[in-house]
């Protein structure tokens, strides 16, 4: 994928061994940091939890505290020199996760995390939404390598996704391409936060789920994960049919976590709705890095930055 980072910026195979990217990943329930090297080696990592009912500036202070601590150990434990930041980070977002309003962080609301991450390090901060900083693992190292058009979706507490066509990872005017969540995938349905009803993130993210079951997660029903599996299999199709895609990666903890019951449903869904009468359908895959691949995401996120900066 010529969008991929597949080399250290043209700098020397010495130079090279001793740049990183400080990683970082914004999850539901967690801030983690770590070092990825420029051939997509995690050196290192760092997480926190994410506490409730603190305040925008409380949890800006515990994501800063393993940052600090992944400096420390890439000069004092690995040797290394930090390049730049990277930043996955679920939507809404700003360009460059200039403001950020992950649905796990509820005091992050616009939060300004590009400027506090700059404040606090002095390096470049590059940012991106998760799903989109999966698409460039997954197309650097994962289950798409090699591939050059695909979709990727991320079905956690929220839903997001990535689009790659013809080598690019797409942006779109705010830097939100693939946003997946909001195809509506069942007409009058739930209301969505964004407004409509019945989009795929009001009907099959974590959160939905857990209000419309009234239980936790980690005790799904079968229906509820074919349902889920469904669901998503029908915005996949929709985007497969609609951009010529015979790919689609997922991960996040809900598809993960609801695993064979869910990807078999999806899979049946996608067989019944894409391309109808145009050929074989797509098919969806498990992510292939995975606790790896939203730290070599970030770094690949930053990586891209990198790049573009130079060019």
């Amino acid at each position: 994928m010529p969008d991929s980072p597949t080399s250290p910026l043209g700098s020397s195979a010495r130079d090279a061994r001793r740049d990183v990217i400080l990683a970082i990943d914004i999850a539901g329930t967690e801030f983690e940091a770590g070092l990825v090297t420029f051939r997509g080696d995690l050196l290192d990592r760092s997480r926190v939890d994410i506490e409730t009912d603190v305040g925008p500036q409380s949890h800006f202070a515990a994501l800063a505290r393993i940052v600090l601590e992944q400096l420390d150990r890439a000069r004092d434990q690995h040797g290394v020199r930090v390049r730049a930041i990277g930043v996955s980070c679920p939507g809404p977002i700003e360009r460059n996760c200039e403001t950020v309003s992950p649905p796990g962080v509820p005091s992050w609301r616009r939060f300004t995390l590009r400027e506090h991450l700059r404040e606090l390090t002095g390096l470049p901060v590059y940012g991106d939404l998760d799903a989109k900083a999966m698409a460039l693992s997954e197309g650097w190292l994962g289950a798409a390598r090699g591939a050059t058009s695909f979709c990727t979706i991320v079905v956690s507490m929220g839903i997001g996704g990535g689009l790659v066509i013809d080598g690019d990872l797409l942006d779109g005017a705010t830097g939100n391409a693939g946003h997946i969540g909001h195809v509506i995938v069942e007409p009058g349905g739930r209301r969505c936060g964004c407004g409509a009803r019945g989009c795929l993130e009001a009907e099959a993210s974590g959160l939905a789920v857990e209000t419309i079951t009234g239980r936790p997660l980690t005790e799904p029903t079968y229906d509820i994960m074919r349902r889920t599996g469904r669901l998503v299999g029908r915005a996949a199709g929709m985007v497969c049919t609609a951009l010529d895609l015979d790919l689609v990666v997922v991960g996040g903890g809900v598809a993960l976590g609801f695993a064979a019951t869910f990807f078999n449903a999806a899979q049946e869904e996608i067989d019944a709705v894409a391309r109808v009468g145009q050929g074989t359908a797509a098919r969806i895959t498990p992510v292939r890095l995975g606790d790896r691949g939203a730290m070599i995401g970030a770094g690949a996120v930053a990586i891209r930055g990198l790049r573009r900066s130079r060019q």
